[in-house]
């Protein structure tokens, strides 16, 4: 956390949840847990999030629009999967509407579980998050190096 480069932005989605992670989700934006002290910024605009932090299950109906919140954010990104319903489905897995967590529809990096997650656990996913994006930003930037000089490289991870 102590060498970011610059800070990156969370856009929030809540899927169908009984809207016990939204709150706490909420909670850690104010002044109590002040979760931008550790460089993220909470942002409507999905075209200028780095990050997608997702609540509650995806069902048929709500499972389109993630898949194009996703899908309009630009690389690098990360996805954050917060509360068990975001996770699995958690206790409405079995309903007949709910497909599943946010993996059923896209790629998860960092899941955050708990019915409903503790602040403390979602700063703690916002964290990894940022971790994981540094690194993407990082690899992005030499691929995209790479791909103007014409050459070809391989990045791990």
């Amino acid at each position: 956390m102590a060498n970011i480069k610059r800070s990156p932005w969370l856009l929030h989605y809540d899927g169908s949840s009984c809207n016990g992670c939204d709150i706490e989700v909420l909670a850690c934006l104010t002044p109590v847990y002040d979760a931008e002290r550790l460089g993220v910024m909470n942002t409507g605009d999905p075209m200028q999030a780095d990050i997608l932090l997702i609540t509650g299950g995806v069902n048929a109906q709500n499972a389109p629009v993630v898949k194009q919140l996703y899908d309009q954010m630009p690389n690098p990104k990360v996805v954050v999967a917060v509360g068990v319903c975001a996770c699995t489905g958690g206790v409405f897995k079995d309903c007949y509407n709910i497909l599943g967590g946010a993996d059923t529809v896209i790629p998860v990096d960092v899941y955050v579980p708990g019915c409903a997650a503790r602040p403390q656990a979602i700063i703690d996913g916002i964290i990894q998050a940022v971790e994981i994006f540094q690194k993407r930003s990082d690899d992005y930037k030499v691929e995209e190096k790479a791909r103007k000089s014409g050459k070809e490289v391989q990045v791990n991870g």
